[in-house]
């Protein structure tokens, strides 16, 4: 049976609490100072603490330092909340904080979650020996140094309440990474909702995320629950998040130092219990300094960062996902085709700019190109850029797509000697596609307006 222990100097406080956990089958003990607190630790281990932050001998932070976070789940008490103590807290190894009076069914959330625990813990053992064997952690295929520190973070953080900032190029796999996570943590048999901020219209990203009710705006013909009410108690991951419109991330602020939001068109508050992964491709203190990611949303989600390796760091690693991913097709498909020795090595010698999608994009184009052996020259991706003269532009290895863009917009614009149109037109991109991406690049003021209908091409991207 699970066990707790409640750390409190109010006696009126640890009876309440010890009357709600008895009532969820959990044993449970009480202190009312860090001493006495740590004698109870040293008689039985529990599996979830609630401390309060203000003792008569110290600070309950204090606590969290001398509690194995991995085994037991630290749950703050606080009168006197912050965003500061909050993060502490967590970086320390709390799981979540109550602030007082405390919510009660915020409370027995937490709790519900506790009799997981050790079957938790098993499982992220099995994911662990299953990497040493096969280079696999649940999902996520790789045996590279970098994926096994990788691997080990998640298993650390995944059991805990941490808001995690998942940074790493595009292609590299975020969302099944923030998948990893929700699976081996206490809300696993909550929904995992993914949420491309990126994606959605700006005029319907609020309404998306927090709802609406019936009639709040035109065309919004019955209520609407938005992602935070359907993720309730599990995960929400919300990638691509410094494309969320500035005044809806104050609002995503507001919902993580609360727990509550409203719908559009309604003044009632709804309580919240969802855990947030977020992602970004973009350097974060870059998109703070463009404003395109709001400084005190960066500090509240940047509890926990993890990097996601590129492809082009992973060695070995490249084999070991194309062999993988060509079984996947063989098993979908019925057949039994091969990779060659050549085609192997051929895909080992590029740098891979997209990433395992781009990786996994040529296999499967190698698979439907190929019989039974996967042809050598279907696997070998090309780094050269041709322009219509026949000019080239050799792009080294190891560069970024962003800088990949960037060198070819403006070898183009060097080739048309600066006539945007015409630059527009090679690179399949509308006119104001280009004049955006010069913006990006800190052109602007030697840019003259760009048309206010400028023709339109059947491609806006680059990529």
């Amino acid at each position: 049976m699970p066990h707790a222990l409640i750390v409190d100097d109010d006696e009126s406080t640890r009876e309440a609490l010890m009357e709600i956990i008895a009532g969820e089958g959990i044993t449970a003990a009480s202190a009312g100072s860090l001493r006495d607190a740590q004698a109870a630790i040293a008689r039985r281990r529990p599996d979830i603490v609630l401390i309060d932050l203000k003792l008569p001998d110290g600070s309950g932070l204090d606590l969290c330092k001398d509690l194995d976070s991995s085994s037991t789940e630290i749950v703050l008490i606080t009168g006197h909340a912050s965003v500061d103590t909050a993060i502490e807290a967590l970086r320390l190894g709390a799981t979540d904080y109550l602030t007082k009076p405390i919510n009660f069914k915020r409370l027995n959330a937490l709790l519900s979650r506790v009799p997981r625990t050790m079957d938790l813990k098993e499982e992220i053992g099995v994911l662990r020996g299953e990497l040493r064997r096969l280079g696999h952690f649940g999902r996520m295929i790789g045996a590279a140094p970098a994926m096994q520190k990788l691997y080990n973070h998640i298993a650390r953080v995944a059991p805990t309440e941490a808001t995690v900032l998942l940074l790493g190029e595009s292609g590299t796999g975020k969302e099944m990474v923030a998948e990893t996570i929700h699976a081996l943590s206490l809300r696993q048999k909550r929904p995992f909702l993914p949420v491309n901020c990126g994606a959605i219209s700006p005029q319907l990203i609020e309404s998306e995320i927090f709802g609406h009710e019936k009639g709040s705006f035109t065309g919004a013909d019955r209520q609407h629950k938005g992602y935070f009410e359907r993720a309730h108690g599990g995960t929400l991951f919300l990638d691509e998040i410094s494309e969320m419109p500035a005044e809806l991330q104050v609002k995503l602020l507001r919902v993580l130092e609360t727990g509550s939001f409203m719908r559009i068109g309604s003044s009632q508050e709804i309580e919240t219990d969802v855990r947030i992964i977020a992602a970004s491709n973009r350097d974060p203190d870059e998109a703070v300094r463009a404003g395109k990611l709001r400084l005190d949303l960066y500090h509240r989600l940047n509890v926990f960062p993890l990097r996601i390796p590129p492809l082009r760091e992973r060695g070995s690693d490249i084999e070991l996902l194309a062999e993988a991913f060509l079984k996947e097709l063989n098993a979908t498909q019925g057949t039994d085709k091969i990779l060659s020795s050549e085609g192997l090595a051929s895909l080992s010698s590029y740098h891979w700019p997209g990433n395992v999608r781009e990786l996994r994009n040529y296999i499967q184009r190698a698979y439907i190109l190929s019989d039974h052996l996967l042809d050598a020259s279907l696997l070998a991706p090309t780094v050269v850029a041709e322009a219509p003269t026949g000019s080239t532009l050799a792009i080294p290895l190891g560069t970024s797509l962003a800088d990949m863009d960037r060198k070819l917009i403006f070898a183009t614009l060097d080739l048309c000697g600066g006539v945007k149109k015409r630059a527009a037109k090679i690179l399949g991109i509308s006119l104001k596609t280009l004049y955006n991406r010069l913006e990006e690049y800190g052109m602007q003021d030697s840019l003259p307006e760009p048309p206010s209908d400028p023709p339109q091409s059947s491609g806006d991207s680059l990529h």
